[in-house]
């Protein structure tokens, strides 16, 4: 008879030990100091007290919460020119800037968001005459720093006050379409019975062009004939704005 030798076996399978879990990388101190004299210095003195870069670092300190931001806020400065044009800028140009993710991403135009609502919410439903400088200061923030066109409508009720901002149109760098039809028409839905018409030149410079003036003329003409009143149309540049009232063109 052969012989043969069993291996012994265990009585239990042992596991193997499972990996520790890996700690998060610990803030340096450097960063953590930073963070917090410059968190002190804006809630002492306000944005006033802080230049472009270093605002934009507050802003990034939720989005990359271990690493040094300001050279990241320097690179976003350096292609955009300013705070306000970072804030601004279109989602796939902010993407080519590189240490710029989707938490970033999501951080700048939540500020962004926030900076048109609070300057909407302080024209609508006001008394445009009385909320002129607002009125001004809202069309700015929304569209000094787009890089395309746009074309909106600001309805007034029979007292003044600002009832709708609509978006009626986006263009290229330097052509929107606008239909003087459709504004009259969206007016007397909303009951509308006076407008004031906004665009933008991302150019920079608001001086009306010949289609801006044609184009004013028309609308105007197509107000008229319903009773309603064209108010003004303003150019949003850069810096400034152009009335077509005060321009003597309305």
């Amino acid at each position: 008879m052969s012989q043969f030798r069993e291996s012994p076996l265990p009585l239990f399978q042992t596991a193997a030990p499972a990996p520790a879990p890996q700690r998060a990388a610990k803030q340096p101190s450097y960063i953590r100091d930073h963070r917090k004299r410059l968190r002190e210095r804006f809630l002492n003195g306000g944005a006033d007290a802080l230049p472009d870069y270093e605002l934009l670092e507050l802003v990034l300190f939720r989005a990359i919460p271990r690493q040094d931001v300001k050279p990241l806020a320097r690179r976003l400065l350096d292609t955009f020119g300013d705070f306000n044009r970072t804030l601004s800028a279109p989602i796939p140009r902010l993407r080519e800037v590189s240490g710029v993710g989707d938490a970033v991403i999501c951080e700048l135009k939540v500020v962004e968001a926030a900076a048109h609502r609070l300057s909407r919410a302080r024209v609508m439903q006001r008394h445009v005459v009385s909320s002129w400088e607002a009125l001004l200061n809202y069309c700015h923030t929304t569209m000094a720093h787009r890089d395309t066109e746009q074309f909106r409508v600001l309805y007034l009720d029979r007292k003044n006050v600002l009832i709708a901002d609509e978006a009626q149109a986006q263009g290229t760098v330097d052509h929107v379409p606008v239909y003087p039809r459709e504004v009259v028409k969206r007016a007397l839905e909303l009951n509308a019975s006076a407008l004031i018409l906004v665009h933008n030149h991302p150019s920079g410079d608001p001086t009306p062009s010949q289609a801006d003036i044609d184009m004013t003329q028309q609308i105007h003409l197509a107000a008229q004939t319903l009773g309603l009143t064209l108010h003004d149309h303003l150019i949003i540049g850069k810096s400034r704005e152009v009335s077509f009232r005060s321009e003597g063109l309305l």
